[in-house]
């Protein structure tokens, strides 16, 4: 089938070259001619394992194409998969400016039956406004009553993890359609159950509803993540004052087949381009229907103080005045495998630190040319604050000389590190642990002054009393 992908993006690329992979010829359109000229000369503007490799194959095997010629995408692809960025407004609401951009220009130059595929995490609703949108282009060139010209909108939402996005695309526990049940909405349900038949051979993976229920599956999903990631940090932080091990708790809770054990990982908070930007959306929708969804404005609450809590302890150790102190941080990236900076922890950590005096010395495996570039946005006015942030090449060069290393997200490279040779280059044996990675009782039997998220602090035999 020939498939156009409008929006080169996390969800846009993944989508576009899993589906060149298992043989579709697919077109993808951005008006970023500099992500359309990296993608073009090999090169791929995000980070995502394996994605760039399936882009090279698809690219060889002439199944994928890169552009920013708008009337050629609209021509080429029967299906039309709109998978632009959908930013937070200024009141939380999704920004659907780049969704109906899209969508006017399939009306403008569209022949011929279209499927519109909403890929994009939209508010309910959405495909309502598109296809008002399309009509509404159709009607100006005077086809508003053509057969030829007739289209259907269907919502088509992705339920990717970034890190293992490619995986999730070409293993997908379901695939979620919501279409309308009219003559264009059963061809576009026919046309749809032929591109993604491939990922249900061995068993069927796709479940059919009406297309506001599919808009809603989305955001009703990413807020149930997002819900288990706060309240397990609220579980965390009262474990803190009660002396137990949240730990403990989770695997005590988790083996509970009810309730299992994804997303019940304490830490210093979620990030990304979705949990943040979802849970802030349908709490504005909820506002908007007359609804006040108040575990969803408790959920957004706990993550925004849970931010804060590293710094908390950090102050509580060394004192609010960290001038003179210098730490060494360990990741970037709200979380492996990634290197996107949107509401990533390490920014409210970092900006903490150096708004108290500090020196930071920051190191991530893949994220560094991003962290640079959003942390001179973040203190452009604040120059003296970012003179103090500094990054390195490796996780070991921002060790010496450091107070106390700052652990914020969880990549596979710190879980394992030489404690011998870290305790001989920090100034102190002190570990601030924003992932938990490590064992207290193995910290203290190594001198290692060691604070984590929602466990007993027992101070190491070697320090002295108040040291």
């Amino acid at each position: 089938m020939k498939i156009t992908i409008i929006g080169t993006g996390y969800v846009g690329l993944v989508t576009g070259a899993c589906l060149a992979e298992i043989g579709h010829d697919v077109f993808c359109l951005d008006v970023d001619p500099r992500k359309i000229e990296i993608l073009n000369n090999g090169g791929v503007p995000i980070h995502e394992p394996g994605l760039q490799e399936m882009i090279a194959r698809t690219r060889a095997a002439r199944r994928i194409t890169f552009s920013t010629d708008v009337a050629a995408s609209v021509a080429h692809g029967d299906v039309q998969f709109i998978a632009v960025g959908t930013p937070p407004d200024e009141d939380g609401s999704a920004d659907l400016q780049y969704v109906l951009e899209a969508a006017r220009n399939i009306g403008r130059t569209m022949n011929g039956f279209k499927v519109i595929v909403d890929k994009s995490t939209v508010p309910v609703g959405t495909a309502q406004r598109v296809r008002a949108v399309i009509a509404e282009e159709l009607a100006k060139r005077g086809l508003a009553d053509s057969e030829q010209h007739r289209f259907s909108v269907v919502s088509n939402p992705e339920f990717l993890k970034e890190g293992a996005a490619v995986d999730d695309f070409m293993r997908p526990d379901r695939i979620v359609l919501g279409s309308d049940e009219d003559e264009a909405g059963l061809r576009a349900r026919e046309l749809m159950k032929r591109l993604y038949a491939p990922f249900n051979r061995n068993h069927e993976r796709t479940l059919h509803m009406d297309v506001r229920s599919a808009e809603f599956t989305k955001y009703a999903a990413n807020a149930m993540l997002a819900t288990r990631i706060s309240f397990m940090n609220e579980m965390s932080n009262l474990a803190d004052r009660v002396g137990a091990d949240i730990e403990s708790v989770r695997r005590g809770i988790g083996s509970d087949p009810r309730i299992g054990y994804h997303f019940l990982y304490a830490g210093c908070g979620y990030g990304g381009s979705c949990f943040p930007k979802d849970v802030q959306a349908l709490i504005r929708t909820a506002s908007e229907s007359g609804h006040n969804l108040r575990i969803l404005e408790a959920v957004e609450e706990v993550n925004d103080k849970q931010k804060d809590v590293l710094v908390q302890k950090i102050t509580a150790r060394l004192g609010d005045d960290l001038r003179g102190r210098t730490f060494a941080v360990w990741g970037l990236a709200f979380k492996p495998n990634t290197d996107d900076m949107r509401e990533a922890p390490s920014r409210r950590v970092i900006a903490e630190l150096l708004a108290r005096g500090a020196q930071v010395r920051a190191y991530d495996p893949v994220a560094v040319t991003e962290a640079r570039r959003v942390f001179e946005l973040d203190l452009h006015d604040t120059p003296e604050q970012l003179a103090r942030l500094s990054f390195a090449s490796t996780q070991d060069e921002t060790l010496t000389g450091a107070d106390a290393l700052v652990i914020v997200t969880e990549w596979k490279e710190f879980k394992s590190p030489d404690f011998v040779y870290l305790k001989s280059v920090l100034k102190s044996p002190l570990i601030f642990d924003g992932r938990n990675l490590y064992e207290p009782d193995a910290m203290t039997e190594l001198g290692i002054d060691y604070h984590s998220i929602g466990r007993p602090y027992a101070q190491p035999s070697e320090l002295p009393a108040g040291a």
